[in-house]
């Protein structure tokens, strides 16, 4: 082959800093937001907080600058945590005799974009951390997650046994799973231990197991789902009624019980249909899971970014002021800017000072834009939140982008992580996201309603004759929505519901 030179001419979308700080602050949580704030106030001189009394003004001014209509029905009144750097540019620039830096930033920050395969965002909050206050640093210090084994462990320590017992115990609770049964039987745990103790009898290990079976949580080390409920039932008042014929079924028939055969178990145990009612109803306040009582998983906060409220008729919508401290640009030492200046501590604070307009004016950007899906959401679902989920309308994320004027991947950044407070409760920005179903009169359903209908249904049913899923199809028809059964099947099983033969009561 014969190498020769080619010109060729192409356009190739690329994404300066900037943009991609725009980007990444739309997609963070409130959380991960607050801990990006803090890190720029912590490496940017630039920036500092704004006193409570002065935002308080501003933030009046700036409501009245900001109230809007979109229609006759809903309004959204802007309260953002930062979204006053518009006065904050004007003060910052009559400081500073560079004003060519203010030029060079746009008036509309463009954070729409589709261009994922050019930027990847990666987990929100990476490398954040809060500053290190007294108040975080207790928070650190008391919300420590104790495993189970810690919590038996601990008990044990606390419980009179000779070394020889407590080696035993140690291997036993080295076997409890974390749903609080023993994954090895007892005669698996000899084995185990039959080497390291000399002249080790089963019944040994089996008396250590009966102690640890005693310990905090009820149930705890059961070696299956029978004994773990029977140590329960054990440890109730003797004169709990129906704690006999509990024992029973649970000892004896807890496989008829889980099919739910009520006449066969009847027949079995010769109880009546009353006697058996009570004992089930016994047996249902026991926890086959009692490790899940201890916590071990992260605590979880979620934090509104939108308040939706009803006034005079109209549903008003506004940012939350309190998911991020107030910024601006410090006067002062944005008028140490000089613009023939060119050593390194003035390089420094141009530097500063651009990053620090750049980061007000995404802020600015996410508050807006957040403001603008929200408001959109809330005009289509009005339904939802004057009557409930069964209201709710069919929405994707084309609907919103098309009405706001941005791309879909915003939308979807937008509303990730992201949450309103209705008086219907707090619900991610998703969650009014829904595919829809067609209706006999050329209408559409939201799956979500139709979820929300299968619950009522569920909910209001013959506990001794369940609804099947065609039952609930043929009803649902009635009402004109027209859904399959598998479906409905699959909806059921999305919220958790079992099937009807798994939800028969004698009650």
């Amino acid at each position: 082959m014969k190498q020769s030179l080619q010109l060729k001419l192409g356009q190739q979308l690329t994404m300066t800093p900037q943009l991609q700080q725009a980007i990444r602050l739309l997609q963070l949580s409130t959380l991960d937001l607050q801990a990006e704030i803090q890190e720029a106030l912590d490496s940017n001189p630039m920036l500092e907080l704004v006193d409570e009394d002065q935002g308080a003004d501003e933030q009046r001014s700036n409501n009245d600058r900001n109230e809007q209509t979109p229609d006759s029905d809903t309004r959204t009144n802007s309260e953002s945590a930062s979204a006053d750097s518009d006065a904050d540019m004007d003060g910052d620039s009559a400081g500073s005799s560079d004003d060519n830096w203010a030029d060079a930033i746009p008036e509309d920050l463009p954070v729409d974009t589709s261009w994922d395969d050019i930027y990847q965002s990666g987990p929100t909050g990476t490398g954040l951390s809060a500053p290190d206050t007294e108040e975080n640093d207790y928070d650190n210090r008391n919300s420590s997650e104790e495993s189970l084994q810690q919590h038996l462990m601990w008990q044990l320590n606390l419980t009179p046994m000779s070394d020889r017992d407590q080696l035993i115990a140690m291997a036993i609770i080295d076997a409890v799973e974390p749903s609080g049964l023993l994954s090895s039987s007892a005669e698996e745990i000899f084995s185990g231990l039959e080497q390291e103790l000399e002249e080790l009898e089963l019944d040994e290990v089996e008396a250590v197991l009966h102690r640890v079976q005693q310990f905090d949580p009820p149930g705890v080390a059961g070696q299956n789902l029978s004994e773990c409920l029977l140590i329960q039932l054990n440890q109730m008042p003797p004169a709990t009624p129906a704690l006999a014929d509990a024992k029973l079924i649970v000892k004896d028939h807890l496989g008829l019980l889980g099919s739910r055969d009520y006449k066969q178990l009847m027949r079995k145990t010769r109880l009546k249909e009353e006697q058996l009612r009570d004992a089930i109803l016994l047996i249902q306040t026991l926890n086959p899971r009692p490790g899940d009582l201890i916590n071990t998983g992260e605590t979880e906060y979620v934090v509104p970014d939108v308040f939706v409220t009803k006034q005079d008729g109209r549903w008003i919508v506004n940012l939350n002021p309190d998911i991020a401290p107030r910024l601006r640009i410090n006067d002062s030492y944005a008028a140490l800017v000089k613009r023939a200046d060119s050593s390194t501590d003035n390089a420094f604070l141009r530097d500063n000072l651009q990053e620090a307009r750049w980061f007000l004016k995404s802020l600015q950007s996410r508050n807006e834009t957040l403001l603008k899906v929200a408001t959109c959401i809330v005009e289509k679902q009005r339904g939802f939140l004057d009557h409930g989920a069964e209201a709710m309308r069919p929405l994707v994320l084309h609907d919103v982008a098309e009405v706001v004027g941005m791309h879909e991947s915003t939308i979807s950044r937008v509303t990730t992580q992201k949450y309103m407070h209705t008086p219907q409760g707090i619900f991610e920005l998703k969650y009014f996201f829904s595919s829809h179903v067609s209706t006999d009169s050329g209408g559409e359903c939201s799956s979500t309603a139709i979820r929300a209908i299968i619950k009522k249904l569920v909910a209001a049913e013959n506990p001794k004759k369940p609804l099947s899923d065609s039952k609930i199809t043929s009803l649902l028809s009635e009402q004109g929505i027209q859904v399959a059964r598998r479906t409905i099947a699959k909806y059921r099983e999305s919220l958790g519901i079992p099937a009807s033969n798994e939800r028969k009561r004698l009650v």
